[in-house]
């Protein structure tokens, strides 16, 4: 899809998302051609410790050394990215040629869209208003790329560090919700509580600035690529402004927030942790598919807009170099 003469233009929402003032200020982003629509979190700029200090209990080296973040301020989605949220990308009978902006072309028709998975994704855990899961971070990032020509407005994955600086909001506990886990079960869908299944999204409490299931219920894929010594890399005095490590549609991915399978310790903001190969252990494609890990039905997404508008083209410049000359049906 080819968005020529549209440079600087923004949707109706996108002015509109840019009068909050402070966290946890909510607002709706509908999908063009579509039922679905989306509840956003506006998470502000700010700056926080990264990482895990030595005595937290549960700690994994590659949390540390703590390093100093800076971050612009963005919109995150109130929920982790649902079946029904997914389907229109996935169904081209649930999609049409309708776009945020009737003078730029959207071709429905045009859309790359997952292949057939080898196994059921959600491995029979429910669907609908339950996260979608399976799916590889290539396959989240060209659904962010989907929405974002669908709507006009840029959505990506989490850094790793956005990821972790919503799920602490303003804290700096070991778990967003405080260090009592005792309460974990009126945050998270975990081992002591799931009954070994994912939930529908939005059960839980939300933390302090209004977001659901940073804890438990799926992982989440980050846009950074994975690797253990990365903090190590940074004396204590470091600053990083807006960090992204590696490149997304490669190397080896990573996911936060732990899953409805895990303990405690595994559900901390700082945990990290990164894709295995048994995630596509049943996958009997060669190469194994960019679309679906056969395997991963505790692994899903939520995505983030910039608080700052992108016309048009900036967008289709961010995906082209973000996707970079990997072909549309790789």
């Amino acid at each position: 899809m080819k968005l020529s003469g549209a440079a600087l233009m923004v949707s109706a929402l996108a002015v509109s998302l840019a009068h909050a003032q402070k966290a946890g200020d909510r607002a709706t982003q509908a999908v063009p051609g579509t039922s679905i629509e989306f509840a956003l979190v506006f998470v502000p700029g700010g700056t926080f410790r990264m990482g895990s200090p030595v005595d937290e209990g549960g700690r994994d080296l590659d949390e540390g050394p703590t390093h100093s973040v800076r971050l612009s301020p963005f919109w995150m989605t109130t929920y982790e990215v649902t079946h029904n949220q997914f389907g229109p990308f996935r169904y081209r009978r649930l999609d049409s040629s309708e776009g945020s902006i009737s003078a730029v072309p959207y071709d429905a028709d045009a859309v790359t869209r997952p292949s057939p998975p080898y196994e059921d994704p959600a491995h029979g855990m429910g669907k609908e208003d339950h996260p979608v899961v399976g799916m590889t971070r290539l396959a989240a990032l060209r659904y962010a790329r989907w929405l974002s020509r669908k709507t006009g407005r840029l959505f990506r994955l989490p850094t790793e560090a956005e990821w972790e600086y919503g799920c602490r909001a303003g804290s700096s506990t070991a778990h967003g919700f405080g260090d009592d886990t005792t309460v974990v079960g009126d945050f998270a869908w975990y081992e002591g509580n799931s009954g070994g299944v994912y939930h529908r999204v939005g059960l839980k409490s939300p933390n302090g600035w209004g977001l659901h299931d940073m804890h438990g219920n799926v992982a989440e894929w980050v846009m950074d690529t994975y690797d253990e010594g990365s903090y190590a890399a940074f004396p204590d005095s470091t600053r990083l402004f807006d960090p992204l490590a590696g490149d997304p549609s490669r190397g080896r991915g990573l996911v936060r927030g732990g899953a409805f399978d895990d303990e405690v310790a595994r559900l901390r903001c700082a945990e990290r942790f990164p894709e295995t190969p048994a995630w596509k252990r049943r996958d009997p494609q060669i190469p194994k598919s960019r679309w679906w890990n056969t395997d991963s039905p505790h692994v899903g997404f939520r995505l983030v807009s910039p608080a700052a508008a992108f016309g048009l083209e900036e967008i289709e410049s961010y995906w082209k170099r973000i996707l970079g000359d990997l072909p549309e049906d790789s």
